[in-house]
């Protein structure tokens, strides 16, 4: 293995633990500060979890979504895989599916911070707050078992006569 191979392999690696992790310290912290907020009717908590939600995607999450899809790309290449194969048809379909429950989420944040931004109490978000944030929760589930999946894949190789 050269270097340009191990700096690329580390930099995927974490990339992929920045995402894995950004995504579930988001999920825990609004989940549970929605629900405690809810509880308390403390507007302000709501308003600077979903301000700080909106902020780690923005600066945490998209990045490693880039550097996963580049460094992968380029580890595939170093390592003479084929861009079409079953390994690689699986790892990009999942990795869209992850992209297809994560967009939406991120307009879902943005509207979710808004409307706590113009509500005067917690009593006075619309009921279509807590349908969004319903939504919001639910495309997490299938995002995250795709994102354990990937890790499956990108430890086992599945699909490929030899792995790296």
């Amino acid at each position: 293995m050269n270097d340009a191979f191990v700096f690329c392999k580390a930099v995927h690696i974490l990339s992929a633990a920045v995402l894995f992790g950004t995504g579930l310290g988001i999920a825990f912290f609004c989940w549970f500060g929605y629900r405690g907020a809810i509880r308390s009717g403390e507007i302000g908590t709501l308003r600077s979890i979903l301000r700080l939600t909106v902020i780690a995607d923005a600066r945490l999450t998209a990045p490693a979504v880039v550097i996963q899809a580049v460094s992968g790309t380029i580890l595939m290449s170093m390592l003479g895989w084929p861009l079409m194969s079953a390994w690689s048809l699986a790892v990009w379909g999942l990795f869209l599916l992850v992209g297809a429950c994560w967009l939406p989420v991120v307009v879902i944040q943005v509207r979710l911070k808004r409307a706590a931004d113009q509500a005067g109490s917690v009593e006075a978000l619309p009921a279509s707050f807590h349908h969004s944030f319903r939504w919001w929760f639910a495309l997490g589930i299938p995002a995250f078992t795709a994102i354990l999946i990937l890790f499956y894949f990108m430890v086992a190789k599945p699909f490929l006569s030899s792995g790296a």
